[in-house]
């Protein structure tokens, strides 16, 4: 096959790549329009515990989890970090730390008007700890290196 013709094939190909890879998502909440994704490049996938026990949140990287509020029954979610219209996080530089925002939605809509509504919640990744916390109370440990 000729070059000529492989190459304009090639380039399409990457193009539907990258464009497939974009999995922002558009929220609508009380403060207005805002864009989230699951699409992370740190391991924020797993259980956050309070004090070592329940109650949890428990996200996957898919973009579902578990969100479970204090002497409340855990329950299904969504969820999705904060970021701009082309999936970049958005995002607050500490000395030793970094904050997002997480916003979940509970899965399973009951009779009340509230569980529709979409979450946000402080999420922040502490290097020197080597912890991530939701809420600044439930909490895991993570491994490995996670750029500042």
């Amino acid at each position: 096959m000729n070059i000529k013709k492989v190459l304009p094939l090639l380039f399409l190909l990457i193009a539907l790549n990258c464009v497939a890879q974009n999995t922002v998502t558009t929220i609508s909440t009380k403060t207005g329009t805002h864009y989230i994704t699951s699409a992370v490049d740190f391991p924020i996938a797993g259980t956050y515990l309070f004090q070592g026990a329940e109650p949890i949140v428990e996200l996957n990287n898919n973009g579902t989890g578990i969100y479970q509020l204090h002497e409340l029954p855990k329950r299904a979610m969504i969820w999705g970090i904060e970021c701009n219209e082309s999936g970049a996080l958005k995002f607050i530089k500490g000395f030793d730390n970094v904050a997002y925002t997480l916003w979940y939605q509970y899965s399973a809509s009951s009779d009340s008007d509230s569980d529709t509504n979409w979450n946000e919640v402080p999420f922040s990744i502490h290097f020197n700890t080597m912890k991530m916390f939701i809420q600044g109370e439930r909490m895991k440990e993570y491994s490995g290196t996670i750029e500042k």
